[in-house]
């Protein structure tokens, strides 16, 4: 890791220095950045928020898919102060509507159309008085960042020394259990130790050329994409829309060396037809996680893709996006039955329904303690303290054991989320949605096993007198309101959900 690198401003202005040349990002047109260009980049970014009044503590909303704009709006407002807030391109507006509101974002960075979505169309006429501007990245980007002057670039150098190691640089929401999005509060030198820590695990390297698939708006492809990228000097491939055929093609013209993704992306990489035996000849290593990976996958990709290294990882929002990771030499066997173990500075404890710790393989909580906790939810001190105890134990809510190594292996998933296509899909979430069918009465939503996505949703619904029934309708429906990885892919009807004496629906029935 470069020396003293605990903000974004420090990490860009030292990764220019060091490799001012070298190419740092690549775009699908052709369109190349070195390190030092990128700087420049983001420091543009940084004026023009300047120039309109943008202070410390202001937030940002980036609705976009993977792009090198992406990463230089971010990397520009946070140098200087502003937190960014990402949302999922898969959001529908009430989605949107609702992290936008609470996060009192001033301005939001989206393109006119993507995969058919029409951002700006589905927050016509929504409540957001806090949200200033909507600055389209594919329609006028380079025109707003030129209209407005009056911030030269000592100020930018004045603004970026006003920010230290312990500001928020982000807030990123996860769902939980009540079913209401909660945002959690990162701070700059949380995610650059997080991710060296990461970055050594795994053996990220200068001069590997990285292609990420995993979406910016996501932990993987934002800390551990593109701002690792330049802790370790990388070039990085931001890829907007997974296709299998065209991945394959990237990989084999840029010589990419390095591939994270959900165990669905080396899925379809293995059953692509034309997919040739040189085409991944390049690839040196993959990272995954975000659902359990089959010993017979990592020995596809090692025999038939060629990957030399296939580690796993384990982390969640609240810890800053990761605690464990399986090591360079790991066996196929170890890497595929567990998450590894926790980055160097990082604490954990596995304890039983007292809080007892248990004995080593034996399952228990799986608590995290160290500089990767988080530092709380947005608004929320009760939730907080609910997650975070006095000692500074973060409950992650995930079965775990923990071998004689350390290596530590997920039993059970927390809160009862499911992961589709490497999505985290919270049942209360999809659930309240659900209710608002003028169908339905009560709904349970489970994950069941799919062979490609890794689970999938179905919904168990308790419906009102006289209602339709009508599997495609609803589905239908639940397409125009929510995001498509939460959407439930079959429906039941039943007269009653299983509860227990306490009233709780006893989900492990419905699956």
């Amino acid at each position: 890791m470069l020396p003293d690198l605990l903000t974004m401003g420090g990490l860009l202005d030292a990764a220019a220095a060091r490799w001012p040349d070298r190419p740092y990002l690549k775009e699908e047109d052709g369109c190349s950045l070195s390190f030092a260009a990128f700087r420049e980049a983001a420091r543009r970014v940084s004026r023009a928020l300047l120039a309109r009044g943008g202070r410390k503590g202001d937030r940002i909303a980036i609705w976009a898919p993977n792009s090198g704009a992406w990463a230089i709006i971010a990397a520009g407002a946070t140098q200087i102060g502003l937190q960014l807030i990402p949302l999922n391109t898969r959001f529908k507006g009430a989605e949107a509507e609702d992290i936008l509101g609470r996060g009192k974002v001033r301005w939001l960075f989206t393109v006119r159309d993507f995969l058919g979505f029409d951002y700006a169309g589905m927050l016509a006429g929504r409540d957001l008085p806090e949200l200033e501007e909507t600055v389209f990245l594919d329609d006028g980007f380079d025109g707003w960042l030129d209209a407005v002057t009056g911030a030269d670039d000592a100020a930018v150098s004045a603004a970026i020394a006003g920010v230290g190691p312990d500001d928020i640089v982000d807030i990123l929401f996860t769902s939980g259990t009540t079913g209401r999005p909660k945002g959690v509060l990162s701070s700059h030198s949380q995610n650059l130790r997080t991710f060296q820590g990461w970055a050594d695990a795994v053996g990220l390297r200068e001069g590997d050329h990285y292609l990420i698939v995993n979406p910016f708006f996501h932990t993987f492809g934002y800390k551990a994409g593109w701002v690792v990228s330049l802790q370790q000097g990388a070039t990085i491939f931001p890829v907007s829309q997974f296709a299998a055929a065209k991945v394959l093609a990237t990989i084999a013209q840029e010589k990419i060396t390095v591939l994270p993704g959900p165990p669905t992306i080396f899925q379809s990489l293995l059953d692509e037809a034309g997919r040739k035996p040189d085409d991944t000849a390049s690839l040196r290593l993959a990272v995954t996680g975000a659902a359990s990976v089959p010993p017979i996958l990592i020995r596809r990709m090692h025999d038939e893709l060629g990957i030399a290294e296939v580690l796993t990882a384990y982390g969640l929002t609240e810890s800053s996006g990761c605690v464990s990771a399986t090591q360079a030499g790991d066996p196929v066997e170890l890497v595929a039955s567990s998450c590894g173990r926790p980055i160097p500075g990082v604490e954990v404890r596995l304890v039983d329904a007292e809080d007892r710790d248990v004995a080593t393989g034996e399952p228990g909580e799986l608590l995290v303690r160290g500089f990767n906790v988080m530092k709380g939810y947005l608004d929320d001190p009760k939730a907080t303290a609910e997650t975070i105890d006095a000692d500074g134990w973060l409950r992650t809510g995930d079965i775990a054991t923990q071998d004689e190594r350390g290596y530590l292996r997920i039993t059970d998933r927390a809160k009862d989320l499911f992961i589709c296509g490497g999505f985290n899909c919270y049942p209360a979430e999809i659930e309240a949605r659900l209710l608002e069918h003028p169908d339905v009465a009560r709904v349970a939503v489970v994950g069941r096993p799919d062979e490609r996505m890794g689970e999938v949703g179905h919904a168990v619904i308790v419906p009102k007198p006289g209602a339709a029934r009508d599997d495609k309708a609803l589905i239908s429906w639940c397409r125009e309101q929510m995001a498509n990885y939460k959407v439930p892919r079959t429906v039941e009807w039943v007269d009653e959900l299983p509860v227990n004496a306490s009233g709780k629906v006893q989900r492990f029935l419905l699956k």
